[in-house]
């Protein structure tokens, strides 16, 4: 039992100075595919050049890490340990920017193995996946926000269901003794069939009287940077 494990302690990897630049280079040209999907499929608010450039990096990082690490299960260890000390705390702005940090940490593994062919047939996969449905977005939403009179109250519901073809949704109803505020949500589709109307949503509610407020906002899953 003590040979095996001496024997798996001692076990390293030797490897050519052509192959060390072979695992290099093939992820950082592998990496340039994911730069360029990241920054075709991110364009817009949520788009950050330096989150991008990090992902290129953190390819070649962690082929570097696997060549040195090879068969070396001590070093392995070591690596482990030496890196769980390491604490991040990069908030992701948005969900597919996970999937990004997984897919440079892939290929950086199978770079760094020499899996050069696992590495490209995977990331020419994700890349046509991500080109066909990177730019979907989710629709935005609009909220509209009515501050008035509680005497008020039914007019006000009546006039915005009357006037979207009760298509808006009633989310949010605040009161206090004298006025009632009421957050109302609807799609970008259906706002945009009050264009074709010859008043406004805004004119149809102030000609009711009694109106402190109305607010239109738009909302989405979206996070700028």
């Amino acid at each position: 039992m003590n040979d095996v494990l001496r024997g798996l302690l001692e076990q390293s990897t030797t490897l050519s100075v052509e192959e060390i630049i072979l695992h290099i280079v093939s992820s950082a040209l592998i990496s340039i595919a994911i730069y360029v999907s990241y920054w075709f499929t991110h364009t817009g608010t949520a788009y950050s050049k330096k989150f991008n450039v990090s992902l290129v990096t953190l390819t070649i990082l962690t082929a570097t890490v696997m060549t040195v690490i090879g068969n070396n299960i001590a070093l392995s260890l070591g690596m482990v340990g030496a890196l769980s000390i390491v604490r991040f705390r990069t908030a992701i702005k948005d969900s597919r920017d996970t999937t990004y940090i997984f897919w440079t940490i892939i290929v950086g593994i199978c770079c760094g193995v020499g899996d050069y062919i696992v590495a490209g047939v995977g990331t020419f996969t994700v890349f046509i996946v991500l080109l066909i449905t990177g730019r979907v977005r989710n629709e935005n939403r609009i909220l509209l926000i009515v501050k008035g009179s509680r005497n008020n109250e039914m007019n006000i519901e009546s006039a915005v269901f009357e006037y979207f073809d009760k298509k808006a949704l009633l989310r949010v109803k605040n009161s206090t003794h004298d006025t009632i505020e009421f957050i109302f949500e609807m799609s970008r589709k259906t706002y945009n069939l009050s264009y074709k109307r010859s008043k406004s949503i805004v004119e149809t509610l102030y000609d009711l009287g009694q109106i402190e407020y109305v607010n239109i906002v738009t909302q989405n899953d979206e996070i700028s940077g």
